[in-house]
């Protein structure tokens, strides 16, 4: 496979503030999207009244999106930088289409955090960075975009700068990694080369700032047992049904036997390829579609987890996780069931015990059998999911014991799995 690293990097941030349109701009000046194609963009977007967004099309290839002007589902784009084969994620910055957005970070090893400079950060903007912390990405480089709106000033991308250490430093993030860049992705500064409209600023530029990141240790991940989450399936004539994820430990391999849960179903996987390009074996990291002989359409769906047939997937009972309540209007008793977002699969849990209430800040026992919990708190709490679910505690695969709660359209809370019962399949 590529002589390069692998890397994942996860492009977020709140709706119009500048993805999909540096995403494209990145890969055009990258010479990942020729000149021709280029031009045919801007013609589309030009004559359907879009003007300024050929960059964005490149990304945003669904129709849809490109008669409403947003980014829906997950895009992927692959291209090589010095150090590493990249594939880029563009995740939907719309509040109603959060759910993707975490499926997209999830398989991040890294993000860029997208943040308008004239509007400053948003709603969205602090529930994303709550997001790709949950989601275990510790490297991030901020973009402060759209500097050709605000005549480039320094003044103000401080400000702005300023602001957003505030939500990242509330969520743990070490100021001192992370590359603050003031960019405009449609003029095209400091994205692959220094602008000369803002001699001001001595930092990387965004391509320099994603070579900096540091690709997963694949090795410790490779070591532990394979599990992959399936985000999608298809049926494709003459060769059958190829499930797609990415490998989050352990390695898939041709012509070994496999195991989905919770749906109970398995074969032998006949083929495994990446972006086009057959492969004998994946590593953790890797999006890869793979045929598995012996499994049929229906058979398999979103949120189910590929493992060895001999160490299937754990599917649980019920599980007792460690939470932080982030945002909630009133408080949370016994019976509430938000909806869990792990790994790919969405599912209803309650809680069904609230075993201790905990001080944020030294993580000392508060209170224990607390009546309820509320926005701020840190707690223990048994949960039991309303239909069959793949969870693993976090100490034995943390890919799979994070999750963020999402109710009401925002995500409520966030958490990790310290323990759990079995469910007998």
């Amino acid at each position: 496979m590529a002589e390069k690293p692998h890397l994942n990097v996860v492009f977020v941030g709140h709706v119009d503030h500048g993805k999909s349109t540096t995403v494209g701009r990145l890969l055009y000046d990258t010479g990942h999207v020729p000149e021709n194609v280029m031009r045919k963009l801007k013609e589309e977007a030009d004559k359907g009244g879009k003007a300024t967004w050929e960059f964005a099309f490149v990304m945003d290839r669904l129709k849809e999106e490109r008669e409403r002007g947003l980014t829906i589902d997950i895009a992927h784009h692959e291209f090589k930088t010095n150090k590493h084969y990249i594939t880029v994620i563009d995740a939907p910055g719309h509040k109603d289409f959060v759910k993707n957005m975490i499926t997209g970070a999830s398989q991040a090893d890294a993000a860029v955090l997208m943040v308008s400079g004239k509007e400053g950060p948003q709603a969205q903007t602090k529930e994303h960075i709550t997001l790709v912390k949950t989601a275990g990405i510790n490297q991030l480089a901020v973009c402060v975009n759209k500097m050709d709106e605000i005549n480039y000033d320094e003044k103000r991308f401080n400000e702005v700068k300023a602001d957003l250490e505030k939500d990242l430093k509330m969520m743990g993030f070490d100021l001192t990694k992370i590359a603050f860049i003031p960019t405009s992705g449609y003029k095209g500064d400091n994205i692959c080369k220094k602008s000369e409209n803002m001699a001001w600023y001595k930092g990387p530029t965004l391509l320099d700032a994603i070579d900096n990141f540091e690709p997963p240790n694949t090795d410790t991940l490779a070591a532990l047992p394979l599990r992959l989450p399936i985000q999608d399936s298809y049926s494709i004539s003459g060769i059958g049904l190829v499930p797609v994820g990415r490998v989050e430990t352990g390695v898939l391999k041709v012509n070994s036997k496999v195991s989905f849960m919770p749906s109970n179903v398995g074969g032998e996987v006949k083929s495994i390829e990446m972006h086009h390009q057959q492969l004998q074996e994946a590593r953790p990291g890797d999006n890869v579609g793979f045929n598995v002989r012996g499994v049929g359409k229906g058979d398999i769906r979103r949120g189910d987890v590929a493992g060895p047939a001999d160490n299937p997937p754990t599917v649980v009972e019920s599980f007792t996780a460690q939470l932080v309540v982030l945002n909630h209007p009133t408080v949370i008793a016994v019976g509430y069931a938000p909806v869990f977002h792990m790994h790919t699969s969405q599912v209803a849990c309650r809680i069904t015990k609230l075993l201790k209430k905990l001080d944020p800040k030294s993580g000392q026992v508060a209170a224990e059998n607390p009546d309820f919990i509320k926005t701020g708190d840190a707690a223990i709490v048994e949960l039991t999911p309303n239909q069959p679910m793949c969870a693993e505690k976090y100490k034995d695969i943390p890919p799979l014991g994070r999750f963020s709660m999402r109710d009401m359209g925002m995500t409520v809370g966030v958490g990790m799995i310290i323990d759990l019962k079995e469910k007998v399949m």
